[in-house]
């Protein structure tokens, strides 16, 4: 084989954007996704600065502007409701913020003819040799590629299966983050609020439409911690509300009677030495999460165009390639995974004067300084599902 049939691990961003850009460049991308169809939360992302210019040269932009949500403020707000601090976030031309589900299905739909899509169906097995990989799946025959890359999340298998456990790659960042609808709690579609209590904080974004809660609060890791198990994600997140203000009550009720619409993990980054092993490679969360206030879809958009260009430039040559787009990419990513504890102190402050502190504080900040934290602060997303394939 000549280094063209490529298989991507994920559905996600990072996924139909590198299937796009490599079958402009003459390879043949498959793409498999656990799971039936499309799936992602309604919360917010940001596209901007690089991914930007990858949207605009797949012609996509229109679209993802239409798509996006209507926010210009983000309101701090006390027990009773009232404003007490306020950050503008009105849009820029180098930014759109839109749905994650809206990104994902437009992405999907300009990568459809491109390339093969494989949903429902996993990997299960890869075994490299001199040549190609051998990849088996959970529900179609065997086959194989010349390349693999793993564009599935957080968890993802394809890491595990040619890196190892990922207890030796996810470091927990010292906050646990919850997500769950809320469509009928008529919000302001301009304005997105968020209470906190020391160390903890609950915003409601009102979305394009259809409206999230999010929780974020500060709390150790736990080994024992299983990303799928539901009932105990409810018992956390209402233990550890339990006693705060504002309308948490009201959401820890939603919490008790929502079935399958609630995402809960812990907020976490990605550290590998190397993001390639021979002939597979990582790209996006798999590789390198920055954690939940980082620019999560935007480097993963990025990413995707970087590699693609990389294996276009020399295709007989993947290890080339591979260490090209790692070194490119981890420019962008180095400063992003950095400033996750600057976000952490904006948006859940561990004590009551840290709260008053940070309120003030916006009633200074100039239009220009802050906004762009708290904007990608705010791009809360479900971690596991960024990229996703999830190891269920």
């Amino acid at each position: 084989m000549s280094t063209r049939a490529v298989l991507i691990s994920g559905a996600g961003i990072a996924g139909p954007v590198l299937a796009y850009w490599l079958a402009r460049h003459g390879f043949q991308p498959t793409v498999v996704e656990r799971a039936q169809g499309l799936r992602s939360s309604g919360s917010p992302v940001d596209v901007r600065g690089p991914a930007v210019s990858v949207a605009q040269r797949m012609g996509i932009m229109p679209r993802l502007r239409a798509a996006s949500t209507e926010v210009t403020e983000l309101s701090f707000v006390n027990d009773f409701g009232r404003r007490v601090g306020r950050i503008p976030m009105r849009p820029t031309d180098d930014s759109v913020e839109l749905p994650r589900f809206d990104l994902a299905t437009i992405l999907f739909e300009a990568a459809r003819k491109e390339a093969e899509f494989l949903f429902e169906d996993s990997i299960t097995t890869l075994h490299q040799d001199a040549s190609g990989v051998d990849v088996t799946f959970e529900q179609a025959p065997p086959r194989r590629f010349d390349l693999v890359i793993g564009a599935d999340g957080l968890h993802s298998r394809t890491r595990r299966l040619a890196f190892g456990p990922e207890g030796a790659y996810v470091r927990h960042m010292g906050v646990w983050v919850a997500t769950l609808p809320a469509d009928d709690l008529n919000l302001d579609r301009h304005t997105v609020l968020l209470h906190n209590s020391p160390g903890r904080a609950v915003s409601l974004h009102p979305g394009r439409g259809k409206a999230m809660a999010a929780f974020m609060y500060r709390g150790p890791g736990d080994d024992s911690f299983d990303y799928r198990n539901v009932v105990n994600h409810k018992h956390r997140l209402i233990e550890a509300y339990t006693g705060a203000g504002w309308r948490v009550p009201e959401l820890l009720q939603r919490v008790r009677e929502v079935d399958g619409d609630l995402y809960f993990d812990s907020v976490s980054q990605v550290r590998l030495d190397r993001w390639s092993t021979r002939r597979v490679a990582l790209l996006g969360d798999a590789a390198s999460c920055v954690s939940l206030f980082g620019d999560g879809s935007t480097l993963a958009m990025a990413g995707a165009s970087t590699l693609a260009k990389a294996l276009a430039a020399t295709p007989a040559d993947h290890e080339a390639a591979f260490r090209r787009y790692e070194s490119e990419h981890r420019r962008l990513v180095a400063p992003k995974q950095r400033a996750v504890g600057q976000a952490t102190a904006l948006l859940i402050p561990a004590s009551r004067s840290g709260i008053a502190a940070r309120n003030a504080a916006t009633r200074l900040w100039p239009l220009a300084s802050g906004v762009q934290t708290v904007r990608r602060a705010l791009c809360w997303r479900r971690a596991a599902s960024t990229d996703q394939e999830t190891s269920k």
